[in-house]
Formats: C-alpha cells, structure tokens, sequence
C-alpha cells in the first residue's frame, strides 16, 4: 500500500509503544545533509522501518544532477550487494522445497564443473567460504581480461570463465567475500528451476510482497523514477562507468530498488511469507568454518551479524555503478534502517550514516567508542601503521600483500582505501583492538586515529607476515 506523505509524517513523530522515543526529524535530516555534504553525496534516500512499517522514508539531494531531479521516497537506486539476500532467500526457498540440498556439492548442479569444485557445498556458497577465486577483480575486468566489463558475456560463457580460475583455499577452511559465489547461485537457480534468477525473484518473491519497483538492473528500459549513479574524482563528479548488460544482470547484486519497496521487504522478514522461521535463523547465524570456529566475517547467508551498543543488528552493504547501499535490522529493538546513495563507494559510507541515523532514532543505540587492548606485537603495528601512511600517499607496495591480496586490491581497489584514509587526514596514533586467528593465519583489528577522525581496520595475515585480507570501517 503507498502511503500518504501526511501519514509518513504521522509515523515519524508518533513514539511507539514500549520505545524510545525518535530524535526529531531535523536532528537526523541534520546529520544525513551534513554526511552528504562531506562526503560529495549527490543523492540519497533513507528509509527507518519499526516492524515494517514505515517511520520516516526521505530524499535529500539529487538523483539526476544534470536534469536537477531530487531524490524522493519513490527514487530507484541500484542494489549493489544488498541484493545478495535476495538470491539467498530464493535458494533457502528451493531448499524447502527439496530442490536444493545445502549438503550438495556445488557440482550436483553443473555438468561441465570441474572437479576442484567436488569439495564445495551450496553452504560454502551462501557463506562466503567456497574458496572460489574472486571474478571481479581490477586485472581480471580492465581491458584484455577475462571478465571486460564492457564487453557482453552470456551466462554459459561466464560460467567456464569462472570455472578455469583457481581455488584460493579449501572450503570452509577460511572466509573470503567474493562476488563469484553469488553469480553461480544465481545459475543454480536456473538449473533447477528453469528460469532466469531475476524471474524467479519477481514471481516468487517481489510480486507476491508487492514489491512493484524491484528488479533487474535494465539501462534498456523505461523505469520510472531511476537515479543516477556517480563517482568523486580528483576532477569532480563524473558519471558511473557503464558495463555490459550481461553483468548487470547477476545474482551478485543487480537489482533497482526504493525505500519504499524495502519496507516491504523487511516486513516480511518478520513472517514465513518467504521461508520458514528456521531457514531465516540458518541465515542469521555466523556460519562455522572447518574448525567450529566462527568465519571472520561474522557472516551468515547474504547478512552480516554483529552488535551496536550490546544490541543484535544483522546487516549488508553494497556498490556498484557509483552507488552505495546499506540495510541494518536490528532486530533487538524491531528496527531496521536503509541508506541508498548515488555515489561510489570510495567516498559513499552508507554503512556509518545507517548506524548513526539508527543512534538518532533510538539513544539504546548510541555507539561508544571501544576500548583498545594491550599491544603484544609491536612491529607488526607499526607494519600496518606504515602500509596505511603508505596506501594514503599512494606509495603502497603490492609485495606487502599475498598474491591473491595483491590481485583483488591493486591496482584499482586499493584507491578506494587511499580515498577514505586522505579523507581522514594524518595519521595520529594507531591502537589494536581485536586479536584473533582464522586457522594458522592472524587475524587483527586496529584503529587509526587521525587528524578528522578514527577507522578502523581489520587485516588477515598470512603465515609469513604478509597481508590476506583488509576490510575498513569508519568509527
């Protein structure tokens, strides 16, 4: 049902029952347009759901700078990652069903698998631990590489592209997020049900939840309401760069949709209108590796789970084309906040606004500032202090990071963290915050401080000291 705009206001200043009352409207309008502007954001859209139903659905900015269009409630953005849930529910469907078995191996459902592939499960798919090499890498989708994005690619092409790479690991031995794990559930989802994926998500999921604005990413045809999509360069605000439509169209994360449809989406994530109770907690769950112990990620199927404040929050980020998205619901307090944006996701942090805005919303979720633990490894801090002064300046050396590292960072991605890091300013002081092992490979997270504010950085190393892995946060 679309609601009126006096009804959506109705919500955002009516507190609920058994609830913190909301900050007022202009407090969080305040802080999205402060974001937005430090962050060269040209657009976005927010949308505070409290059991589904809608609090507040926004636009600030703009979601066609040349034509001057605003964003509004209704704006379609791309989905980036956040579309991953999607695919995953449609799998956890077929495993109801008796279709799929998460015990499979991944070759039950490909005649022409190869036979590394004997030892991954649908599972290792969903989670994220399949040890399937990452497709979309700088080197492997620049010009000459085998996965062009300009260049088309039909499915079954695609396929054995993907199935020539090497394994970065054996399954479930590690956890390493990699967008080819969700470009074959979504063939999978052809296999055994003999449609395209995006089909089988609009009959079985958007239809049914009246969803009217989601669906495959199509620059072909007329979608009312479409935004933009844009990248900050050193020159300014460019245009998304364009890729064929072969690749915008993969379970990976190829999906339009709004705030408004969301809500309706979250909605019935707190019923069996999709799936079981016990499939949604099977998703919600960190999957264990090998060794019982929990991923690194913290990941289940196609959600991240983690805490603001002692409070459960499962949630999923996404970018592509020039847009940035973020889905939090914390399901403690029956609360779930988006943020779409129309910006890349070097500069973009959807993530941080969500958390923020859910802290605005409800004082139970305000974030404090962790506390730093005791220094044991002296010259490794100062190893990864010098590695991010390094990235910063853009002197990084790739022989720092292992090869599977060094081709998914350099020679694009690893600006990306340049970008956030120079938007931080210099570096002041660096603290360790977590420490643990993933294996017989270190796992650690630190803060760095710096002159406009705190990051912080979680890296995986290998067994000769180099880096594996690193994913960044805003504090």
């Amino acid at each position: 049902m679309r609601l009126s705009a006096n009804t959506l206001l109705l919500l955002a200043l009516t507190p609920l029952r058994g609830f913190a009352a909301p900050a007022e409207p202009d407090k969080i309008d305040a802080y999205v347009t402060a974001e937005m502007k430090g962050e060269h954001i040209p657009g976005l859209a927010l949308g505070i759901y409290r059991h589904g139903e809608i609090v507040k659905a926004q636009g600030y900015g703009l979601a066609n700078v040349e034509l001057d269009v605003p964003v509004k409630p209704e704006t379609i953005f791309q989905s980036g990652s956040v579309g991953k849930q999607f695919a995953a529910t449609a799998i956890m469907m077929l495993v109801e069903e008796g279709k799929i078995d998460l015990e499979d191996s991944v070759t039950k459902y490909f005649d022409h698998a190869p036979e590394i592939w004997k030892p991954v499960k649908v599972k290792n798919l969903l989670s994220h631990t399949s040890g399937l090499a990452e497709y979309e890498t700088g080197p492997r989708t620049k010009p000459g590489g085998p996965f062009y994005l300009r260049l088309d690619c039909p499915e079954p092409e695609l396929f054995d592209k993907i199935a020539v790479l090497p394994m970065d690991f054996q399954p479930g031995e590690k956890w390493r997020y990699t967008n080819t794990n969700y470009v074959i559930l979504g063939m999978m989802i052809r296999k055994v049900t003999g449609q395209f994926y995006g089909d089988f998500l609009a009959e079985r999921i958007f239809r049914p939840l009246g969803m009217t604005a989601t669906r495959i990413i199509s620059e072909r045809d007329i979608v009312p309401n479409r935004s933009s999509g844009y990248e900050w360069t050193k020159d300014g605000l460019k245009n998304q760069e364009w890729v064929s439509p072969s690749y915008n169209s993969t379970a990976d994360g190829a999906l339009y949709f709004s705030v408004l449809d969301l809500a309706k989406w979250d909605a019935a994530l707190y019923t069996e209108k999709l799936v079981k109770k016990a499939s949604l907690d099977r998703m919600w769950t960190v999957f264990p590796l090998n060794d019982g112990k929990p991923n690194s990620g913290n990941y289940g199927f196609a959600w991240a789970i983690g805490k603001q404040n002692g409070h459960k929050v499962i949630e999923h980020g996404g970018a592509w084309q020039g847009f940035t998205t973020y889905i939090g619901r914390y399901v403690d307090d029956g609360l779930t906040v988006l943020v779409l944006t129309n910006l890349d996701s070097g500069h973009a942090r959807p993530g941080k606004i969500g958390h923020e805005v859910a802290a605005l919303y409800n004082p139970a979720l305000e974030l404090q500032k962790a506390k730093a633990i005791q220094d044991t490894e002296p010259e490794r801090t100062a190893f990864v202090r010098a590695t991010l002064e390094s990235i910063a300046a853009g002197t990084a050396d790739p022989q720092s990071f292992t090869p599977e590292a060094r081709t998914f960072f350099f020679p694009d991605r690893i600006k990306d963290v340049a970008g956030l890091l120079k938007e931080q300013g210099p570096a002041k002081a660096i603290e360790v915050m977590e420490r643990s092992d993933q294996g017989d490979e270190p796992v650690r997270q630190y803060r760095l401080t710096c002159k406009d504010g705190s990051v912080l950085f979680t890296l995986r190393f290998s067994k000769d000291g180099k880096i594996a892995s690193l994913r960044f946060s805003p504090e």
